[in-house]
């Protein structure tokens, strides 16, 4: 709640004012009923018209100022609510950028988004409704059971006893059905990422033939979630009948009551009629601040969510980090400049049983091409996410040109790196933009050059807009070995001194694949690039090529060699030379 506060601190005129107004109507709906009582016992009942039309001007003026108070109440409320609104949105749309993958992974990307939508409208609106009924519900219910006190303190009594039950039979209700309003939320979370992973995958869902498997899954989590919402419901429906009826046999006891003290001459008509009106604003208000309470219960729920996404240590505000295997964080003295450095590294995803990487120890040398090797599953992903620290390692040590990677700044060290993700990500925009990510200030002859390297510049050349063709979101107006190149190109313009391509050729013909590599190798002689592939024929001609098999480094040396002395690359490329035979596959 402390960010809600933070940013109600911020807005701290209209926090005052909103309730203020809300009040200052309440006054004004509290001495209505005087004026009707009034109204009866001298207008009516001596038959004064001027006074009639007297007292209607004064209701009708009452009427008027607790409509622009109402409407000014309103205004505020709504500006700071907005204002809360606003700044949750931000602040978690700013974390979520400096989250680091660990922390992605852990909170789900549907989660984040009900966050974003579900959650700071939840607290939005409990904000509003707090600050334009909270103060005025009780205000009410106190200042029409004064009122009836000023009347007739016997009568009163009745009030305060009805009121007393109506309070407790709404904390019974809030009780149980705030409890089930926390289960159907997290029950939304379910639904949202049944959603996403549906129509992300949907052409995966088509092809294996699951669509009844996905939507029988979905109804059930829907049907868990109604059911959850229903009884929410249900309950919630119970609460103005029971105060209704409570409220109605109060005003029968009222009238009762009063019906000796009328005809003795201590209670007037009037009085009769201003009793009944404040024992219907008590319930109103009652009621009102019922429903306020569960919309606060809620919004508080929303605000205790994104409280401990906001609270998550941002990665670029951890402080190095402190390696309890001792053994394995060995010093940088035999550390050469210019090099990446494994010296003893494990890694294990987080929730994870197992390590996927095992005592890694290599050295590359700046400028040098290494291959990165292995079957499905081997970790050769893992192990180059760790580079740009998109992971960070259990055990063991990695530097940069000499220095430990935990104490160079996460900008310097990504600033070095060139990456092409295993999957081609392209935004909506144009082709300038998205090169653009890789260096904002690139000018049109260093796209072009990027472009031709990573054999793209057709692409451009295809298009009358040039540099400004529309690129549709997930670039989904463009081939997968578009998208690929497109994304080579953007790593390129950077000119890194460190360049990772993570499988990023697997949708390139073998001729475009090849002309690639020679390009890469004409125009990268200072970069250090790093390929990983499931294909012999990317990395064959690397000046390193690591085999990687079950998290381990199982051989390092070039194709030759590996060829010779190593069982698990020769098996890998036997595989592909069968296959090769066939047609499918070459090496």
């Amino acid at each position: 709640m402390k960010n809600v506060i933070k940013s109600l601190r911020n807005h701290i005129l209209e926090t005052i004012l909103a309730p203020l107004f809300k009040m200052l109507e309440a006054i004004f709906e509290l001495l209505v009923p005087l004026v009707v009582a009034s109204l009866i016992d001298r207008g009516i009942r001596q038959e004064d018209v001027q006074y009639i039309w007297k007292m209607c001007a004064f209701l009708l003026a009452f009427t008027l100022l607790g409509f622009l108070l109402s409407i000014t109440a309103q205004y505020f409320s709504a500006k700071a609510a907005m204002s809360v609104g606003t700044t949750l949105r931000s602040q978690v749309f700013r974390k979520i950028q400096y989250m680091s993958f660990t922390q992605l992974d852990q909170v789900g990307t549907s989660t984040l988004v009900n966050h974003i939508v579900g959650d700071t409208n939840m607290v939005q609106t409990g904000v509003n409704l707090f600050l334009r009924l909270f103060l005025r519900a009780p205000f009410i219910v106190i200042g029409a059971t004064v009122m009836a006190f000023r009347i007739d303190r016997g009568i009163a009594l009745i009030f305060v006893v009805v009121t007393l039950l109506i309070i407790t039979i709404v904390l019974l209700i809030i009780k149980v059905t705030v409890s089930s309003y926390k289960k159907a939320q997290e029950r939304l979370d379910i639904l949202a990422l049944l959603t996403r992973e549906n129509y992300a995958g949907a052409r995966l869902v088509r092809a294996f033939g699951r669509e009844d498997d996905e939507i029988r899954e979905f109804e059930e989590n829907n049907q868990t979630y109604t059911k959850l919402q229903v009884f929410a419901g249900r309950i919630s429906a119970f609460m103005n009948p029971s105060t209704f009826v409570l409220m109605n046999v109060a005003i029968i006891l009222v009238l009762y009551s009063m019906a000796p003290k009328v005809n003795a001459g201590a209670l007037t008509q009037g009085q009769i009629i201003a009793l009944v009106n404040y024992l219907m604003q008590i319930l109103l208000a009652i009621i009102v601040l019922a429903n306020l309470i569960i919309a606060i219960a809620k919004a508080v729920a929303s605000a205790v969510r994104l409280e401990k996404i906001l609270e998550l240590p941002s990665e670029r505000d951890v402080s190095k980090r402190v390696v309890k295997n001792t053994e394995k964080n060995t010093g940088q003295e035999d550390i050469k400049p210019n090099v990446i450095t494994f010296k003893n590294v494990d890694f294990k995803y987080d929730g994870a049983s197992e390590l996927q990487l095992k005592d890694l120890n290599f050295s590359i040398i700046k400028g040098s091409t290494i291959g990165i090797i292995g079957g499905t599953g081997a970790g050769k992903s893992t192990l180059v996410n760790l580079i740009p620290k998109f992971y960070t390692v259990n055990a063991g040590q990695i530097c940069i040109d000499g220095v430990d990677m935990e104490e160079i700044p996460i900008e310097t060290l990504r600033n070095k790196i060139g990456i092409v993700p295993q999957y081609a990500v392209l935004c909506k925009g144009t082709l300038r933009d998205n090169l653009q990510w890789g260096k904002e200030s690139a000018t049109d002859e260093e796209m072009l050059r990027a472009l031709e390297t990573a054999q793209a510049r057709t692409i451009v050349e295809q298009c009358p807009q040039g540099l400004d063709m529309e690129i549709e979101q997930g670039g989904k107006n463009l081939s997968g070995g578009q998208r690929q190149r497109i994304c080579i190109a953007r790593a390129l313009v950077r000119q890194p001194e460190i360049l990772i391509l993570d499988d990023s050729g697997s949708a390139l013909d073998y001729l475009t694949e090849s002309k690639l590599r020679d390009k890469l190798r004409e125009n990268t002689k200072d970069t250090t690039v790093m390929i990983v592939s499931q294909r012999i024929s990317s990395i064959k001609s690397a000046d390193c090529i690591f085999v990687l098999d079950e998290g381990e480094i199982v051989g390092e040396g070039t194709h030759t060699t590996l060829l010779e002395e190593n069982a698990v690359y020769r098996e890998i490329y036997d595989s592909q030379r069968e296959l090769g035979a066939t047609g499918r596959v070459n090496i």
